[in-house]
């Protein structure tokens, strides 16, 4: 069934819809069809039956909220972000802002260990549960993007996971927190706005407050309430690249909640900086002639923060 509103932020509109939700357990060949599909609809779907254990996300998510229910003052030990570290408003350095605080964090161990001190009160804890949390979130990406390559036929299944699991890699990990905000008017705030994401694949959890919505054009967004037990996962703009734009780089945006509290946390798998961005030759035929040129990540990233935050970026390597 689908359901249009008027969106409460605008004139945009709302429409209800069943986004994807796939079983990793399901039949392998069957699991690899159904990602296809869901990249190629929305560049968006959940997962169930992934494999990352309870503990392990219950104990991020215990950390990421003792973090940010200490006062302004404290967490702001933890910044500025530059761009690791605590935030609050600003997103990136061309003047985006929205309703949130956030946390950012490189996923490199020795970096994590570094700086919990700056985070936690006991730092081998926030270490442990971080580390522990971005290993198996990177194991889950990396399961997923074999079950890609497999779907398109491409020779090499790790064409794409290969570069996440590169000692180098550019990955991140963010803690996303909007307080609960409601105007005057009894309308929601735009927590954070409209983008894509540059990197390969996002894996995201919420602490099961909504607000995460996906555009499908044209104004229309479609919310994709948290699951229990599931996580989301979205194409980022070098997935789209790498599949000859098979794959959509899907536009997204989390509202505020009326009267909860949301935290997400997010990890952004991503190449190392050097690594040159190519579609499998599978993927590039007479038919399907290649659509951007060869770029490194190094490139993609450096484009991103001369942009606003709304900014399609592959156009600037569009053939």
């Amino acid at each position: 069934m689908v359901v249009e509103l008027s969106n409460p932020i605008g004139s945009e509109s709302v429409r209800f819809i069943e986004l994807p939700v796939i079983d990793l357990l399901a039949e392998r060949s069957n699991v690899s069809s159904l990602i296809i599909k869901a990249c190629e609809q929305f560049g968006f779907f959940q997962v169930i039956n992934h494999g990352v254990s309870e503990d392990t996300i219950a104990q991020m998510e215990q950390q990421g909220l003792d973090f940010f229910a200490k006062p302004v003052c404290e967490k702001q030990r933890a910044g500025p972000a530059t761009p690791f570290g605590y935030g609050r408003k600003n997103i990136g350095i061309n003047g985006d802002v929205g309703e949130v605080e956030y946390l950012l964090l490189d996923t490199n161990s020795l970096s994590i260990s570094q700086r919990s001190y700056s985070i936690s009160n006991d730092p081998k804890i926030f270490s442990s549960a971080v580390n522990g949390y971005i290993e198996a979130v990177k194991g889950l990406a990396c399961k997923i993007l074999n079950l890609m390559a497999e779907g398109l036929r491409v020779h090499d299944a790790s064409a794409f996971s290969r570069m996440i699991r590169a000692v180098e890699s550019d990955s991140i990990f963010r803690l996303n927190h909007y307080p609960p905000t409601l105007c005057k008017d009894n309308t929601t705030k735009v927590g954070f706005g409209e983008h894509t994401d540059p990197q390969i694949l996002t894996i995201l959890r919420s602490n099961g407050v909504g607000g995460l919505q996906i555009s499908l054009g044209d104004g229309v967004w479609v919310p994709a309430p948290p699951i229990p037990n599931a996580f989301c996962v979205n194409v980022g703009d070098v997935l789209q690249a790498m599949t000859n734009g098979r794959f959509k780089s899907v536009r997204h945006r989390a509202l505020t909640n009326s009267y909860k509290p949301r935290m997400s946390m997010a990890y952004f798998g991503a190449p190392p900086l050097h690594a040159w961005l190519t579609p499998p030759a599978e993927l590039v035929t007479p038919q399907k002639p290649l659509l951007y040129r060869p770029f490194t990540w190094g490139e993609l990233k450096n484009a991103s923060y001369s942009l606003r935050l709304g900014d399609n970026r592959l156009r600037l390597f569009k053939i």
